[in-house]
Protein backbone atom coordinates (compact mmCIF):
# COMPACT_ATOMS: atom_id res chain seq x y z
CA UNK A 1 0.00 0.00 0.00
CA UNK A 2 1.40 3.27 -0.67
CA UNK A 3 0.41 6.98 0.59
CA UNK A 4 0.38 10.15 -0.21
CA UNK A 5 0.73 12.80 2.53
CA UNK A 6 2.47 16.27 3.07
CA UNK A 7 5.30 16.86 5.49
CA UNK A 8 7.03 14.41 7.60
CA UNK A 9 4.37 11.78 8.99
CA UNK A 10 3.81 8.02 10.17
CA UNK A 11 1.45 6.08 8.61
CA UNK A 12 -0.88 4.18 10.60
CA UNK A 13 -2.14 1.53 8.23
CA UNK A 14 -4.76 0.21 10.53
CA UNK A 15 -7.01 3.16 11.39
CA UNK A 16 -5.93 4.89 7.67
CA UNK A 17 -4.85 8.29 9.76
CA UNK A 18 -1.37 9.71 9.58
CA UNK A 19 0.33 10.51 13.20
CA UNK A 20 2.51 13.78 13.48
CA UNK A 21 4.41 13.82 16.74
CA UNK A 22 1.89 11.31 18.25
CA UNK A 23 -0.34 14.05 19.13
CA UNK A 24 -1.60 15.37 15.32
CA UNK A 25 -3.74 13.28 13.12
CA UNK A 26 -4.70 13.98 9.70
CA UNK A 27 -6.31 11.63 7.26
CA UNK A 28 -4.25 10.54 4.29
CA UNK A 29 -6.05 11.67 1.24
CA UNK A 30 -4.97 9.44 -1.30
CA UNK A 31 -4.19 5.33 -1.22
CA UNK A 32 -2.66 3.16 -4.17
CA UNK A 33 -2.89 -0.70 -3.64
CA UNK A 34 -0.96 -2.75 -6.11
CA UNK A 35 -1.94 -6.04 -4.17
CA UNK A 36 -3.32 -7.73 -7.13
CA UNK A 37 -1.04 -7.89 -9.68
CA UNK A 38 -1.43 -5.38 -12.58
CA UNK A 39 -4.01 -3.40 -11.34
CA UNK A 40 -3.44 -0.66 -9.31
CA UNK A 41 -6.63 0.35 -6.78
CA UNK A 42 -6.00 4.49 -6.31
CA UNK A 43 -8.51 5.90 -3.53
CA UNK A 44 -9.40 9.02 -2.84
CA UNK A 45 -9.35 8.60 1.12
CA UNK A 46 -11.03 11.50 3.01
CA UNK A 47 -14.81 10.32 3.69
CA UNK A 48 -15.34 13.08 6.41
CA UNK A 49 -15.58 15.41 3.68
CA UNK A 50 -17.59 13.19 1.07
CA UNK A 51 -14.13 12.74 -0.73
CA UNK A 52 -14.31 16.38 -1.85
CA UNK A 53 -11.03 16.81 -3.39
CA UNK A 54 -8.40 19.56 -1.97
CA UNK A 55 -5.02 20.88 -3.31
CA UNK A 56 -3.63 18.25 -1.32
CA UNK A 57 -5.66 15.51 -2.73
CA UNK A 58 -5.50 17.04 -5.58
CA UNK A 59 -1.84 16.66 -6.14
CA UNK A 60 -1.64 13.52 -4.50
CA UNK A 61 -4.19 12.18 -7.18
CA UNK A 62 -2.18 13.80 -10.08
CA UNK A 63 0.98 12.43 -8.50
CA UNK A 64 -0.60 8.67 -7.79
CA UNK A 65 -1.61 8.46 -11.89
CA UNK A 66 1.93 9.53 -12.94
CA UNK A 67 2.94 6.92 -11.09
CA UNK A 68 0.87 4.33 -12.49
CA UNK A 69 1.75 5.65 -15.95
CA UNK A 70 5.33 4.95 -15.57
CA UNK A 71 5.18 1.43 -13.79
CA UNK A 72 5.49 -0.89 -16.98
CA UNK A 73 3.88 -4.09 -14.19
CA UNK A 74 0.77 -1.80 -13.94
CA UNK A 75 -1.66 -2.44 -16.73
CA UNK A 76 -5.03 -0.91 -15.23
CA UNK A 77 -5.90 1.25 -12.78
CA UNK A 78 -9.02 1.52 -11.19
CA UNK A 79 -9.93 4.93 -8.94
CA UNK A 80 -13.05 5.14 -5.95
CA UNK A 81 -13.59 6.63 -2.93
CA UNK A 82 -13.52 5.66 0.39
CA UNK A 83 -16.43 4.81 2.34
CA UNK A 84 -20.28 5.59 0.88
CA UNK A 85 -19.16 8.28 -1.82
CA UNK A 86 -16.91 8.36 -5.07
CA UNK A 87 -16.38 12.22 -5.02
CA UNK A 88 -18.52 14.93 -3.84
CA UNK A 89 -16.40 17.59 -6.25
CA UNK A 90 -13.81 20.22 -5.32
CA UNK A 91 -13.68 20.94 -1.29
CA UNK A 92 -15.61 24.19 -1.32
CA UNK A 93 -14.75 24.89 2.17
CA UNK A 94 -11.25 25.67 0.78
CA UNK A 95 -12.31 26.99 -2.14
CA UNK A 96 -14.69 29.65 0.25
CA UNK A 97 -11.28 30.59 1.94
CA UNK A 98 -8.67 30.66 -1.27
CA UNK A 99 -7.04 33.63 -1.91
CA UNK A 100 -7.20 34.38 -5.89
CA UNK A 101 -4.55 36.78 -5.85
CA UNK A 102 -1.83 34.17 -5.35
CA UNK A 103 -3.51 30.86 -7.06
CA UNK A 104 -2.88 27.50 -5.87
CA UNK A 105 -0.95 25.37 -7.46
CA UNK A 106 -3.89 23.08 -8.83
CA UNK A 107 -5.55 26.63 -10.08
CA UNK A 108 -3.40 27.27 -13.34
CA UNK A 109 -3.90 27.66 -16.70
CA UNK A 110 -4.01 24.20 -18.88
CA UNK A 111 -0.57 23.59 -20.16
CA UNK A 112 -0.61 20.65 -21.80
CA UNK A 113 -0.81 17.65 -19.09
CA UNK A 114 -0.43 19.62 -15.59
CA UNK A 115 -2.00 19.60 -12.41
CA UNK A 116 -5.45 20.39 -12.68
CA UNK A 117 -7.96 22.00 -9.93
CA UNK A 118 -9.43 17.92 -9.17
CA UNK A 119 -5.18 16.27 -10.27
CA UNK A 120 -5.49 14.30 -13.15
CA UNK A 121 -8.16 15.90 -14.81
CA UNK A 122 -5.98 17.09 -17.76
CA UNK A 123 -4.44 14.34 -18.33
CA UNK A 124 -5.44 11.35 -21.36
CA UNK A 125 -4.25 8.57 -19.33
CA UNK A 126 -1.97 5.78 -21.31
CA UNK A 127 -3.55 2.91 -19.93
CA UNK A 128 -7.10 1.85 -19.19
CA UNK A 129 -9.00 3.16 -16.11
CA UNK A 130 -12.15 1.76 -14.58
CA UNK A 131 -13.87 4.62 -11.97
CA UNK A 132 -15.86 2.36 -9.04
CA UNK A 133 -18.47 4.47 -8.01
CA UNK A 134 -20.54 4.42 -5.03
CA UNK A 135 -23.01 7.20 -3.61
CA UNK A 136 -22.53 10.75 -5.34
CA UNK A 137 -20.08 11.57 -8.02
CA UNK A 138 -21.11 15.09 -8.43
CA UNK A 139 -19.46 18.53 -9.71
CA UNK A 140 -16.06 17.71 -9.75
CA UNK A 141 -16.22 13.97 -8.57
CA UNK A 142 -18.05 13.42 -12.17
CA UNK A 143 -15.30 14.99 -13.81
CA UNK A 144 -13.10 12.89 -12.31
CA UNK A 145 -15.22 9.44 -13.05
CA UNK A 146 -15.04 10.84 -16.65
CA UNK A 147 -11.42 10.24 -16.35
CA UNK A 148 -12.24 6.82 -16.89
CA UNK A 149 -13.00 4.41 -19.83
CA UNK A 150 -15.71 2.50 -17.96
CA UNK A 151 -17.69 3.53 -14.84
CA UNK A 152 -18.83 0.29 -12.55
CA UNK A 153 -21.81 2.09 -10.40
CA UNK A 154 -24.00 0.21 -7.67
CA UNK A 155 -27.19 1.17 -8.11
CA UNK A 156 -28.23 4.01 -5.80
CA UNK A 157 -24.73 6.18 -6.94
CA UNK A 158 -26.11 9.54 -8.39
CA UNK A 159 -24.11 11.79 -10.86
CA UNK A 160 -24.81 15.46 -11.09
CA UNK A 161 -23.33 19.03 -12.23
CA UNK A 162 -24.33 20.41 -8.42
CA UNK A 163 -22.10 22.74 -8.62
CA UNK A 164 -24.40 24.55 -10.86
CA UNK A 165 -26.31 25.44 -7.95
CA UNK A 166 -23.01 28.23 -6.45
CA UNK A 167 -22.04 29.68 -9.38
CA UNK A 168 -18.80 27.15 -9.53
CA UNK A 169 -17.47 26.63 -13.46
CA UNK A 170 -16.90 23.06 -14.92
CA UNK A 171 -12.80 23.06 -15.01
CA UNK A 172 -11.70 20.09 -15.19
CA UNK A 173 -12.73 18.62 -18.64
CA UNK A 174 -16.63 18.62 -17.40
CA UNK A 175 -17.97 20.18 -20.79
CA UNK A 176 -15.24 18.40 -22.65
CA UNK A 177 -15.78 14.67 -21.46
CA UNK A 178 -19.32 14.43 -21.11
CA UNK A 179 -20.40 15.49 -24.32
CA UNK A 180 -18.20 13.07 -25.71
CA UNK A 181 -19.18 10.23 -23.96
CA UNK A 182 -23.22 10.66 -23.67
CA UNK A 183 -23.77 13.38 -26.87
CA UNK A 184 -24.24 16.89 -26.81
CA UNK A 185 -27.51 16.77 -26.21
CA UNK A 186 -27.78 14.78 -22.76
CA UNK A 187 -24.42 16.82 -21.78
CA UNK A 188 -26.03 20.17 -22.09
CA UNK A 189 -29.46 18.21 -20.12
CA UNK A 190 -27.11 17.66 -16.75
CA UNK A 191 -24.95 20.86 -17.13
CA UNK A 192 -27.61 23.00 -17.80
CA UNK A 193 -29.66 22.03 -15.21
CA UNK A 194 -27.28 20.50 -12.78
CA UNK A 195 -29.92 17.61 -11.97
CA UNK A 196 -29.44 14.44 -10.35
CA UNK A 197 -28.74 11.36 -12.48
CA UNK A 198 -29.29 7.83 -10.94
CA UNK A 199 -27.90 4.99 -11.86
CA UNK A 200 -30.28 3.65 -14.25
CA UNK A 201 -30.43 6.62 -15.98
CA UNK A 202 -26.62 7.04 -16.19
CA UNK A 203 -26.82 3.09 -18.08
CA UNK A 204 -28.96 4.43 -20.51
CA UNK A 205 -27.03 7.44 -21.66
CA UNK A 206 -23.94 5.79 -21.52
CA UNK A 207 -22.04 7.01 -18.69
CA UNK A 208 -22.35 3.87 -16.68
CA UNK A 209 -20.99 0.73 -17.83
CA UNK A 210 -22.12 -1.38 -15.75
CA UNK A 211 -24.74 -0.97 -12.80
CA UNK A 212 -23.95 -3.57 -9.75
CA UNK A 213 -25.68 -3.91 -6.39
CA UNK A 214 -25.01 -1.03 -3.08
CA UNK A 215 -21.47 -2.22 -1.95
CA UNK A 216 -20.08 -4.30 -4.85
CA UNK A 217 -18.50 -1.49 -6.81
CA UNK A 218 -15.25 -1.92 -5.89
CA UNK A 219 -15.53 -5.70 -6.30
CA UNK A 220 -16.83 -5.49 -9.85
CA UNK A 221 -14.40 -3.06 -11.05
CA UNK A 222 -11.60 -5.65 -10.29
CA UNK A 223 -13.14 -8.58 -11.99
CA UNK A 224 -13.55 -6.19 -15.20
CA UNK A 225 -9.87 -4.70 -14.34
CA UNK A 226 -8.47 -8.84 -14.28
CA UNK A 227 -10.16 -9.36 -17.71
CA UNK A 228 -8.56 -6.27 -19.02
CA UNK A 229 -4.89 -7.40 -18.15
CA UNK A 230 -5.61 -10.69 -19.23
CA UNK A 231 -5.84 -9.45 -22.81
CA UNK A 232 -3.02 -8.88 -25.32
CA UNK A 233 -1.72 -5.39 -24.16
CA UNK A 234 -0.59 -3.96 -26.93
CA UNK A 235 -3.29 -4.82 -29.03
CA UNK A 236 -5.57 -3.01 -26.21
CA UNK A 237 -3.81 -0.16 -25.53
CA UNK A 238 -3.54 0.53 -28.97
CA UNK A 239 -7.09 0.37 -30.06
CA UNK A 240 -8.24 2.58 -27.14
CA UNK A 241 -5.82 5.50 -28.04
CA UNK A 242 -7.34 5.13 -31.78
CA UNK A 243 -10.75 5.68 -29.55
CA UNK A 244 -9.86 8.65 -27.85
CA UNK A 245 -7.62 9.99 -30.60
CA UNK A 246 -10.77 9.99 -32.93
CA UNK A 247 -12.81 11.69 -30.00
CA UNK A 248 -10.98 14.28 -28.96
CA UNK A 249 -8.06 14.93 -31.46
CA UNK A 250 -8.53 13.88 -35.25
CA UNK A 251 -9.31 16.85 -37.83
CA UNK A 252 -11.27 14.90 -39.91
CA UNK A 253 -12.87 11.38 -40.98
CA UNK A 254 -9.78 10.35 -42.68
CA UNK A 255 -7.66 11.46 -40.26
CA UNK A 256 -9.04 9.31 -37.73
CA UNK A 257 -8.80 6.26 -40.03
CA UNK A 258 -5.35 6.53 -41.21
CA UNK A 259 -4.28 6.94 -37.35
CA UNK A 260 -6.42 4.09 -37.14
CA UNK A 261 -4.34 1.71 -39.57
CA UNK A 262 -1.31 3.63 -38.84
CA UNK A 263 -1.18 2.53 -35.17
CA UNK A 264 -2.85 -1.05 -35.95
CA UNK A 265 -0.71 -1.99 -38.58
CA UNK A 266 2.92 -1.69 -36.08
CA UNK A 267 0.54 -4.53 -33.82
CA UNK A 268 0.20 -7.13 -36.70
CA UNK A 269 3.62 -8.49 -36.18
CA UNK A 270 3.70 -8.18 -32.72
CA UNK A 271 0.73 -9.81 -31.17
CA UNK A 272 -1.77 -10.44 -34.28
CA UNK A 273 0.10 -13.22 -36.38
CA UNK A 274 0.36 -15.07 -33.14
CA UNK A 275 -3.02 -14.70 -32.02
CA UNK A 276 -4.61 -15.76 -35.38
CA UNK A 277 -2.37 -18.69 -35.21
CA UNK A 278 -4.29 -20.01 -31.80
CA UNK A 279 -7.17 -19.59 -33.36
CA UNK A 280 -6.45 -21.78 -36.34
CA UNK A 281 -5.30 -24.25 -34.17
CA UNK A 282 -8.70 -24.11 -32.15
CA UNK A 283 -8.92 -21.62 -29.40
CA UNK A 284 -11.45 -19.19 -28.28
CA UNK A 285 -14.12 -20.72 -31.06
CA UNK A 286 -17.75 -19.74 -30.89
CA UNK A 287 -16.94 -16.33 -29.12
CA UNK A 288 -15.20 -18.63 -26.07
CA UNK A 289 -13.28 -15.48 -24.11
CA UNK A 290 -12.30 -18.18 -21.24
CA UNK A 291 -9.29 -20.16 -23.21
CA UNK A 292 -7.09 -17.03 -24.11
CA UNK A 293 -3.91 -15.86 -22.33
CA UNK A 294 -1.67 -13.46 -23.01
CA UNK A 295 0.40 -13.30 -26.02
Amino acid sequence: MTYYTRGRHIVDPVDGWRRSSGVCRESISVTTDTSIEGISVITINRPRRKNAVDTITAQALYEAILKFEDDPNQKVCILTGAGSTFCAGADLHGVAQANYDKPAANIQPVNGRNLAPMGPSRMMVTKPVICAVSGYAVAGGLELSLLADMRVVEEDAVFGVFCRRWGVPLIDGGTVRLQAIVGLGRALDMILTGRAVGAEEALRMGLASRVVPKGESLKAAIALAKELVGFPELCLNTDRRSCCYSAYDASSFQDAMAQEFNAGEKVISKESIAGAARFSKGQGRHGNFHDHSKL
